[in-house]
């Protein structure tokens, strides 16, 4: 049987490069994510709109994740003080990660277009937070993604592999880069 070749990825400027195990093709959650924050954060780094409509994601857990170069460059970007961690290239300002605040809670999602070879992940299998008119926003087969990212964050703890995460100091329990915390003024201007 032959194995999946590695997925390779990088900002735009090619500083931060690394490759995905090929478990997250075999385990990873695609899906296309339209909440304000991502599409707030996109703005914030200067992208413009990019996730209009929606941003492409495949979210797997920190130990698939290898940064070959450039763990000086990336930055975090944190739109409140309870949000994800949104990882960047400090050097481009290219969005290239989504992480919880602790590293005892596996879970990363890798934005796709930093990838070489976004179909390995297979094909989109949920949307969320989708804009409804006159209404909140809801989930297309969100109830799969929630099973999918518990079992390999349950998975990721009995295992041990939690401990395996290019994004955080395990002795201290920090993030490898500084965050940067928005506030709120600058957040709110942010949005639609």
């Amino acid at each position: 049987m032959a194995t999946t070749p590695f997925t390779a990825f990088s900002c735009r400027c090619g500083k931060v490069r690394g490759r995905i195990s090929p478990a997250s093709a075999r385990s990873g959650t695609r899906l296309l994510c339209h909440c304000r924050d991502c599409r707030a954060a996109a703005r914030y780094l200067g992208r413009g709109d990019i996730a209009q409509d929606g941003v492409d994601l495949v979210q797997t857990s920190p130990d698939t994740i290898d940064i070959e170069t450039g763990t000086g460059h990336l930055a975090i970007l944190r739109l409140g003080p309870k949000g994800p961690l949104r990882w960047y290239a400090g050097c481009c300002k290219t969005p290239m990660f989504n992480t919880l605040a602790r590293p005892g809670l596996a879970f990363v999602a890798v934005l796709l277009d930093t990838t070489d070879k976004p179909g390995a992940f297979g094909p989109v299998v949920a949307h969320s937070f989708v804009p409804q008119p006159g209404g909140p926003p809801r989930h297309k087969n969100g109830g799969r993604m929630v099973v999918r990212v518990l079992s390999r964050m349950i998975a990721a703890r009995l295992s041990g592999r939690w401990k395996r995460t290019p994004f955080f100091d395990l002795q201290t329990g920090d993030p490898i880069a500084p965050i940067h915390l928005i506030d709120r003024e600058a957040r709110a201007a942010l949005y639609d």
